[in-house]
């Protein structure tokens, strides 16, 4: 009989420095863009929350206030149709 392995998911930590928000949101396309699914915690350094992810490529951007912001510690992004790019995850 054939084992076959599931893939190891993996503990990712969004982060979000914004003292003003009121809210924070994470979307992307391990939530199917979903704006309110997960929400992030605020803190004392800011706002986080945690993803388990399966190793894979994944594209998302951050929901502040109900308006659609780049993560600024991501270096890699790719082009969305909405003139704007999307933050680029590689786990």
């Amino acid at each position: 009989m054939k084992k076959i392995r599931k893939a190891l998911t993996r503990k990712i930590i969004f982060t979000f420095h914004s003292p003003t928000a009121d809210e924070v949101f994470v979307a992307g396309t391990f939530n199917n863009w979903e704006p309110r699914r997960d929400p992030l915690r605020k803190n004392a350094k800011g706002w986080s929350t945690v993803k388990y992810l399966e190793p894979g490529t994944y594209e998302y951007r951050f929901i502040v206030d109900g308006v659609w912001m780049d993560d600024p510690i991501c270096q890699k992004h790719y082009p969305n149709q909405y003139g704007s790019e999307n933050c680029v995850l590689e786990v």
